[in-house]
């Protein structure tokens, strides 16, 4: 019987834990006739009773494994860590506040059967968010879509099924500064889509702020795509050019009509305009130069405190 890996990365959602282990059993026992599963928690460096509840449902249901992180390091690397300690001939991530429907797994299995590696789900509602969180989404996919040779879905999170050579292919993708979102869509593989509504939390409070987003956003152009350098260099030289053109024009006016204390104003307008070009650009090469930094370091994503209750060595 093939065995289907749920990975669930959590960080402080003690509220949820149980309800997300119930539905989940309850939907995996509708078809363990057919295939066995385990479920995988990656503890995120949790600050409340989440691990402990995970612990105790370890200790009743041998079905459920945990990946205790040693620290929080974001959700991008508590899946990472979900890919390389996932035993399923397919993967599932989903998140553990329960608005990835855990009904949808049957649907998601049935795809892969026919022959899909990749089975994503796509959102059709999103319930809670305000309608300027909604907008800036929007046109931040627009954008992306149009920046960027990889293709990276709007709407689509990481709730999806992946088969193991997906999960091997993402494994070999070492980077620090991920971008999950980017490299479903960049190993390529046969996709399909699936659509849900998503639910309300089931409880707590969501980890993403727009901080939180930003930095994502940030993640996703830089990961993929040189366009801003790019767009640099051309405004920089577009600038130049017109600065060159207007020098002339000055000069000869000068010449021509003799020169008086006027112009302040515009040289100062143009002084500024100039330094914020420049300092926009040095923040654009900035960006990509501390991603270099980061990547030339290889350190490893995470260190894992333990694993199923044993103590994880160092290596």
């Amino acid at each position: 019987m093939k065995l289907i890996t749920i990975s669930v990365p959590a960080y402080n959602e003690q509220e949820s834990i149980i309800k997300l282990y119930e539905t989940v059993v309850n939907v995996m026992e509708s078809i363990k006739d057919k295939y066995t599963f385990e479920l995988l928690f990656i503890n995120d460096g949790s600050k409340d009773n989440t691990l402990e509840i995970v612990k105790q449902l370890h200790k009743e249901d041998k079905r459920v494994g945990f990946v205790d992180l040693s620290r929080n390091y974001g959700k991008e690397i508590a899946m990472a860590a979900g890919f390389d300690y996932a035993k399923g001939d397919a993967v599932i991530t989903m998140d553990a506040d329960l608005q990835h429907p855990p009904e949808l797994i049957t649907q998601m299995v049935e795809l892969w059967e026919l022959g899909y590696e990749d089975v994503y789900a796509r959102r059709n509602k999103r319930p809670g968010e305000s309608w300027v969180k909604k907008i800036t989404s929007k046109y931040y996919y627009k954008t992306l879509q149009k920046v960027t040779k990889t293709p990276v879905l709007p709407d689509t999170g990481d709730f999806r099924l992946l088969d193991r050579r997906c999960v091997d292919a993402i494994k070999k993708l070492k980077e620090t500064q991920r971008y999950t979102k980017g490299l479903y869509n960049w190993i390529g593989f046969k996709k399909v889509e699936v659509t849900f509504d998503a639910a309300p939390r089931h409880a707590g409070e969501t980890k993403w702020n727009y901080r939180a987003l930003i930095n994502l956003a940030l993640e996703g152009i830089t990961s993929y795509t040189t366009l801003p350098l790019r767009l640099s260099t051309v405004a920089g030289f577009t600038i130049s050019l017109g600065t060159f053109v207007y020098l002339i024009y000055i000069l000869i006016k000068t010449l021509i009509m003799g020169s008086n204390s006027s112009g302040f104003p515009t040289l100062m307008i143009t002084i500024l305009f100039l330094g914020g070009i420049q300092l926009t650009s040095i923040g654009i090469i900035g960006e990509y130069l501390g991603r270099i930094f980061n990547e030339v370091k290889k350190r490893p994503l995470y260190f894992v405190e333990e694993y199923n209750g044993e103590k994880e060595d160092v290596k």
